[in-house]
């Protein structure tokens, strides 16, 4: 029976109906991200200097992963279960060993929304003791905001997958030939920061304890993150540093410096905007402003810095 026109079309609409279908229920996979190898065993990808959008799919922090002789420790998994799903893949295409942890440096979805693309991997998941009841009291709006500003496609198949392992002071992960470091920190950028040392090669992932090039984003103490930022820049052991959102690696301690003063000058002038009896308006339109032309995205996250550091410190 010829095929007409009409029939055409109906068997087209099908046809694009079964491949709907089949993509719903394929496996999430995507394309592989691109690492840099900043020592030996120590690989890093770099998220984009941006707030979420359908586009980058969520890809806006930095991820990596050390692989020692027996396995793979996983630090942070991006902004979606798509990234932490290509993620997988890098990590696929440099070796086959088993993943044994992912280690999360702190609640921020950014950080912690790939980790359902590695629970097939049945890893241990570690975090900061404070970790689970950050992610609960913020999960309904977590995953709600952030569903809005990715997209249902980009944000499909992401959830908040909790610790398993917490972390109260420090813990020791073994992946055979080397063993790395976790430590827990007081109130800094969060209440709930992790840092992750790799002996072996001095490599320090600082999470979003360090920010470069995109402006710091407060959700913690400032005076708590200046104080922890000065004892960090002791330690002489570390030879370089992975930041939550910057280059893949920067020098120790002088990657501190662009940090330290932005933070530096919010206090300083939030302090003397207090005891002039300034407002809180006119101290998140004023203090700090000078710093504006040395980071991106000032304009997303300035005022809320200004306005957590006016909260705190006017307590003092």
């Amino acid at each position: 029976m010829p095929l007409t026109a009409k029939s055409a079309l109906v068997f087209a609409r099908a046809a694009l109906f079964l491949a709907v279908l089949i993509w719903a229920a394929a496996p999430l996979r995507a394309d592989p991200l691109d690492v840099k190898e900043v020592a030996l065993g120590v690989f890093v990808h770099q998220g984009r200097y941006e707030i979420f959008t359908p586009r980058n799919e969520g890809d806006t922090s930095n991820a990596g992963f050390i692989v020692g002789r027996d396995g793979v420790a996983v630090i942070d998994t991006g902004g979606s279960a798509r990234v932490g799903a290509a993620l997988l893949e890098t990590i696929r295409a440099h070796t086959d060993l088993p993943i044994l942890y992912v280690v999360n440096t702190h609640m921020h979805p950014d950080h912690v929304f790939g980790n359902a693309a590695f629970e097939s991997e049945n890893p241990v998941f570690v975090g900061h003791q404070k970790l689970p009841r950050a992610l609960a009291a913020r999960a309904d709006r977590y995953l709600a905001i952030n569903e809005e500003l990715l997209g249902k496609a980009a944000f499909s198949g992401t959830r908040i997958v909790p610790p398993t392992l917490l972390v109260e002071d420090r813990v020791e992960l073994d992946l055979g030939d080397r063993t790395l470091l976790i430590e827990a920190h007081r109130t800094a950028h969060t209440d709930n920061d992790l840092t992750v040392f790799d002996p072996a090669t001095g490599t320090l992932f600082l999470g979003d304890l360090l920010f470069a090039r995109h402006v710091p984003a407060l959700d913690g103490s400032i005076r708590g993150w200046l104080t922890l930022l000065e004892e960090l820049a002791d330690r002489r052991e570390v030879k370089r540093v992975v930041p939550g959102h910057g280059p893949p690696s920067m020098d120790w301690p002088a990657a501190l410096g662009p940090q330290q003063l932005y933070l530096g000058k919010v206090v300083d002038e939030v302090r003397a905007m207090i005891k002039a009896g300034r407002t809180l308006s006119e101290a998140t339109k004023d203090a700090g402003i000078s710093q504006k032309g040395a980071w991106l995205l000032f304009e997303e996250y300035h005022a809320r810095n200004v306005s957590a550091a006016f909260a705190e410190l006017e307590w003092e």
